[in-house]
């Protein structure tokens, strides 16, 4: 994990498989929890979590008993400006990178190699298909997934 002065709390009964010579459900990765200055990353108990990368520019909150499949990223920035003017200059790079929070209810899982972007809020008990981009929040008890990630169905 790498903390630059943000804030991280993680809840009890953590479940990570996290193998640097590789993972048989995941990336030949390490779990990677990037909070930077001034950011929030809460996380409850009982997740399960196989070589993601979970990066806080703003705010990322995870609930009780989620599950985050082998290579899932989440991500609640853009990195850098949309705009090339401002990538230009490291200042006005980081002044003009948009940020969102992203929220994941209790209950979730998140297929593997799946993304969460900015602004997105996870519904509790939904499930998002593997290999899927969620540009938009998905309601409770729904099953999304694709490129952009569609709704499927409903849960019952």
């Amino acid at each position: 994990m790498i903390a630059r002065g943000g804030k991280c709390s993680i809840g009890s009964d953590l479940k990570m498989n996290n193998y640097l010579l590789g993972n048989p459900i995941g990336r030949p990765q390490a779990c990677v929890f990037f909070v930077d200055n001034h950011a929030v990353l809460e996380i409850g108990t009982n997740l399960g979590i196989s070589s993601a990368a979970i990066i806080a520019h703003l705010h990322i909150s995870i609930g009780d008993n989620v599950k985050l499949g082998g290579g899932v990223c989440i991500y609640d920035t853009d990195f850098h400006s949309l705009d090339k003017a401002n990538r230009i200059d490291p200042l006005l790079d980081k002044k003009f990178t948009k940020r969102l929070p992203v929220v994941i209810n209790n209950n979730a899982f998140i297929g593997a190699h799946s993304t969460i972007l900015k602004g997105v809020t996870i519904g509790e008990n939904s499930i998002i298909g593997a290999c899927s981009v969620v540009t938009k929040s998905v309601p409770p008890n729904e099953v999304w997934g694709g490129n952009p990630a569609k709704f499927i169905k409903k849960l019952s």
